[in-house]
């Protein structure tokens, strides 16, 4: 099931957007085989693994790379694949034996995906770092936060790790294996692909450049713009009960549509981007976006033009009536969590299966390999293989 099916990925085992890019691989048909370590290793997976959703969709063969059998096992693996995915520090999987010139010498064609947080060559190339320092790195931190307010400065706010680990990991090195894969249909070669996520940070503010570089958009003010909730009629407001909704109508209509339905003043639609008016805006439309319940503001304005939307949690966000109706969340082994995407007409994804425990698939994965049961005997005695 899924336009993948029939691409072949070996992923050694890490964390972070690595896993994720696999995820987003097997999701879509591709058959993962994650290798992992023979004994737990501190690599943040879950002691439960209906929880481990970002390990969903492989199946897992546990190699001790550290022995030579081993590491030809994983050889072995490499020969008939499509695509390894790596997560380790630059340099680390050459010490192993498993890096892009082992691979290649044992299978040319194949798509070598390396996911690190500054890249392969610079000076902080092998320093250690997560999500936000990364980020940090590429000017988008800075811009996320709350504006300073009455001489108190604001401090620049973590948005989860969604920019770095995944938006600028994750999908940057799905999309440049994929990449890699159709250049492979003219050339017959397979490369390495250098995902950073301080690269692909970058490449997803790049929108934020152009407007700083054409005057629009004022770096050092953080909150204080158009998108970062500078803008009254961009932003999240507070409901009677506590909740919260968030309000979006950029264009002229929209937040005329918006106004008539809240009853804001005419003059403010008038003056929508006049920034002088835009506190006191701001004040009007909270103290309306106060006066009712959310559940209230939505049966007003969902599905108009006003640009509406509740503010929902993690556990609300499933039972949405939108959310039902696109079955945009399933449930696997009674944890709900996020479907397959995007979505596909003529090869839907399937159902995803739940992470696999470590080493589940051993036996049949080296079989796929090559090896006979007497040598796949051979490597459990000799403790190269769990």
């Amino acid at each position: 099931m899924g336009p993948l099916q029939g691409l072949r990925v070996i992923e050694l085992a890490s964390i972070g957007p690595g896993p994720m890019c696999c995820m987003l691989l097997a999701d879509l048909g591709a058959d993962v085989v994650r290798v992992d370590r023979l004994e737990p290793s501190g690599l943040g997976v879950a002691m439960d693994k209906r929880f481990e959703i970002n390990g969903r969709g492989r199946r897992s063969v546990a190699i001790d790379t550290r022995k030579a059998a081993g590491r030809a096992a994983v050889l072995r693996l490499v020969e008939g694949a499509d695509v390894l995915i790596e997560g380790f520090r630059p340099g680390v999987t050459e010490k192993m034996g498993l890096g892009p010139a082992d691979c290649h010498a044992r299978n040319a064609k194949l798509v070598y995906g390396r996911m690190t947080g500054f890249g392969q060559q610079g000076p902080l190339a092998a320093a250690a770092g997560h999500d936000l320092n990364y980020i940090a790195l590429t000017g988008v931190l800075d811009a996320i936060g709350p504006c300073a307010r009455e001489g108190i400065a604001s401090r620049p706010v973590p948005p989860l790790n969604l920019v770095g680990d995944y938006g600028g990991g994750a999908l940057y090195l799905a999309f440049g294996v994929l990449a890699a894969l159709f250049e492979r249909q003219r050339s017959g070669r397979g490369q390495v692909v250098d995902a950073a996520m301080v690269d692909g940070a970058a490449s997803l503010a790049s929108i934020f450049f152009g407007l700083q570089a054409a005057g629009t958009w004022e770096a050092g003010t953080r909150g204080g713009n158009l998108l970062d909730g500078g803008a009254p009629f961009y932003d999240t407001y507070e409901t009677s009960d506590g909740l919260f909704v968030s309000l979006a109508p950029l264009e002229p209509k929209f937040f005329a549509t918006l106004a008539a339905a809240i009853g804001l003043e005419e003059r403010f639609v008038k003056r929508q981007y006049d920034r002088r008016l835009w506190p006191e805006m701001r004040e009007a439309i909270a103290a309306i976006m106060r006066g009712r319940t959310r559940d209230a503001w939505c049966a007003a304005l969902e599905g108009t033009d006003a640009c509406f939307a509740p503010v929902l949690r993690f556990d609300e966000a499933p039972a949405h009536r939108h959310a039902r109706e696109r079955a945009a969340f399933v449930e696997i082994d009674g944890v709900v969590q996020p479907a397959p995407a995007p979505r596909f007409d003529r090869t839907p994804a399937g159902r995803p299966r739940a992470a696999p425990a470590v080493g589940a698939h051993s036996d049949e994965i080296l079989a796929e390999a090559g090896y006979d049961a007497a040598g796949i005997a051979a490597l459990r005695a000799e403790g190269v293989v769990k």
